[in-house]
């Protein structure tokens, strides 16, 4: 890597002190409540399935080929060396990272060639209580109780073409999904209607963490809680004393609500992906010689 951006000690230190009020207006009341030994049926998903610590999305990353002046608490910071000009994202680590690069930027290729399909209607959540007294949330009651959640399953189609949502499926549920789903055909499978594939942006974002901004990630966060939102309203759990207005998918009013917020998750999701993968074919394209230091 010939060139970098420089970014002055002044400049970067106040981009990254607004990354971390905009991320705590974002997740601020959950840590109140982790720090209170609280769980969140709907928030906590997005730190402990998805597994980047509320600590590690707090650190700004300015993104690979940008260099901070000064900057001395990044010296050893994974992915990191440092330059004359300052620390910045490693050339090294850039290329051992190239893999999981070309894979993310083929699944998010591939994801946007195909038409969004709205009209899996929530479903996979149903499907993950279909038939079993064990639940994923045992916090908090299912809307329609046991009984009523497997007719509305049995009632509907199960379209699910998420791998990581329908692995969870129970061994009933498996069987009624319109097509069976394996980790080897996920490329060939997501589309981009599916909120747990638009989700997912975050997690491909901050697997490449320090090489992609703070700024994208946390843009991929914000969807991520929308979507989320959304995937636990629609859900047969009775999320009422959270705050959350259920999305009835099992009247033809629900089914019409949650396809027009689907939409608009996918159409937010569409651009996302569009930066996210021009971020990936960038790093694919950069001059990577090997780093000697860092």
């Amino acid at each position: 890597m010939s060139d970098v951006l420089v970014l002055a000690e002044e400049q970067w230190r106040e981009r990254a002190a607004a990354h971390v009020v905009r991320l705590d207006a974002l997740v601020g009341p959950y840590l109140h409540r982790r720090a209170a030994g609280s769980a969140h049926p709907v928030i906590d998903f997005l730190f402990t399935y998805y597994g980047h610590k509320p600590a590690q999305l707090r650190r700004w990353h300015p993104g690979f080929g940008v260099a901070l002046a000064g900057a001395a608490e990044y010296d050893g910071a994974r992915g990191y060396h440092r330059r004359a000009e300052g620390c910045t994202a490693d050339p090294a680590y850039l290329a051992r990272r190239r893999d999981t690069i070309e894979f993310v930027a083929n699944l998010l290729r591939a994801t946007a060639t195909r038409p969004a399909h709205l009209s899996c209607f929530g479903l996979h959540e149903w499907a993950m209580v279909y038939r079993t007294d064990e639940v994923r949330h045992r916090q908090v009651p299912l809307r329609l109780g046991h009984s009523g959640t497997d007719a509305v399953v049995e009632s509907m189609s199960l379209r699910c073409t998420h791998f990581d949502a329908y692995r969870f499926f129970t061994p009933d549920a498996v069987g009624r999904n319109a097509e069976p789903l394996t980790r080897a055909d996920q490329v060939q499978r997501e589309q981009p209607g599916c909120l747990h594939a638009n989700m997912d942006l975050y997690k491909w974002g901050f697997k490449l963490v320090p090489l992609v901004s703070s700024e994208l990630i946390l843009d991929c966060f914000e969807l991520a809680c929308a979507a989320r939102e959304l995937d636990m309203r629609a859900s047969p759990y009775d999320l009422s004393d959270y705050g959350y207005e259920p999305v009835r998918i099992e009247t033809a009013s629900g089914r019409a609500e949650y396809v027009r917020a689907q939409a608009a998750l996918a159409e937010r999701s569409a651009v996302l992906r569009r930066v996210l993968l021009g971020v990936c074919d960038d790093l694919l394209a950069a001059d990577v010689a090997p780093s000697t230091t860092g």
